[in-house]
């Protein structure tokens, strides 16, 4: 007869405690989608403590709804509450990391993104059964999701760039040709055309929705030295062509990295600088341990990053490859030089800076 081990009741308390904590934080990550697409947020830090009616008339939105997701936002700490008035408040500390304008300490974007990778649990579960992955066409909104999550940190490290990497500046004022491989909806390209007008610059990516929103949004600035292509970098090759190549967030989802990479590496000029951002981490789960957000980026990884790449029939590498693959996979391709730098007030990201020879 197997004899079972004694629980410690109190441990199980304690865990059960701490497991309806995580379930409630997973709530508070719903609704905070819902009042960063409605715009609730936004509203809510324009107005004085006001009743649920005129909060709602403010947004535009039912009132019933609105009410609703206010008992949520009270209950969770995020929105106060005055009984007397039966009015609702939105303190500004809250309101600095949950408004649009808060640009990259926006937790909304980040909230968001959860919410929308969770609506393929039926296709992810399926694919722990049967194997496979979850296409790009299983997610909904995904370039409009992603551009509000990444384009103010990635404008932060434009901003940043004379810091990040010297002397590449002064080649962009000269000008130069360079590639942002995987551009979504465009934003690094259309913002360092901005800046550098002698310099030419093209994005690639293989969603053709994002390549015409990106040439639009071109366009109604008025640049000229900025276009977009349907590409799909894996089977793409200019030679020596680019003296910069950037890639944001696009090389750990990829069916076949490596031949991205060594694609990039055959498209840069002798001396050209390649630069990779993806997110800060280790290759190693117990040197995460410690990372504030590693399961956040465990989860977004099992929900989009691992499985789009496993769709494809490709190595499925994850949001957490880190940076000992990365480093392995530059060297692997010929880079010199590789190198990491943070940007300040960016826990997500590592830039990586590599050099092809000369």
């Amino acid at each position: 007869m197997t004899v079972q081990p004694l629980m410690n009741e109190k441990c199980v308390e304690a865990f059960a405690t701490e497991m309806l904590a995580h379930m409630t934080g997973a709530s508070v990550t719903l609704m905070t989608s819902v009042g960063f697409r409605t715009g609730l947020f936004d509203v809510l830090a324009e107005l004085p403590p006001s009743t649920s009616e005129t909060i709602s008339e403010q947004a535009r939105l039912q009132e019933r709804y609105v009410r609703e997701w206010l008992s949520a936002m009270v209950t969770a700490g995020i929105v106060t509450y005055d009984p007397d008035g039966a009015t609702y408040h939105l303190p500004p500390e809250h309101a600095a990391v949950l408004i649009r304008a808060a640009g990259p300490d926006n937790l909304g974007t980040l909230a968001q993104m959860l919410s929308g990778v969770a609506l393929v649990e039926d296709e992810l579960v399926s694919c722990f059964r049967h194997g496979g992955g979850v296409p790009y066409s299983s997610f909904p909104r995904f370039q409009e999701v992603m551009s509000d999550a990444g384009d103010p940190s990635r404008s932060r490290a434009i901003t940043a760039l004379p810091t990040l990497a010297p002397g590449l500046v002064q080649k962009l004022e000269k000008g130069i040709e360079v590639l942002d491989a995987g551009c979504g909806r465009g934003f690094v390209s259309i913002e360092m055309a901005r800046r550098y007008r002698n310099s030419r610059f093209v994005g690639y990516d293989f969603t053709p929705e994002a390549i015409e929103y990106a040439n639009e949004r071109a366009k109604s600035f008025g640049l000229t030295n900025v276009r977009f292509e349907v590409h799909d970098q894996a089977n793409h090759v200019e030679p020596e062509r680019f003296g910069l190549i950037t890639t944001f967030d696009a090389i750990h989802d990829q069916a076949d990295p490596e031949r991205v990479v060594s694609n990039i590496y055959s498209s840069l000029q002798p001396g050209g600088e390649y630069l990779m951002m993806e997110p800060a981490g280790s290759s190693h789960l117990h040197k995460n341990l410690d990372h504030p957000m590693a399961t956040i980026l465990y989860t977004i990884s099992c929900f989009h990053c691992m499985t789009v790449s496993l769709s494809q029939g490709g190595k499925g590498l994850g949001t957490m490859w880190g940076e000992e693959v990365a480093i392995e996979m530059l060297a692997n391709a010929g880079f010199h030089n590789i190198r990491i730098e943070q940007v300040e007030g960016d826990i997500e990201s590592s830039y990586f800076f590599a050099r092809k020879p000369y």
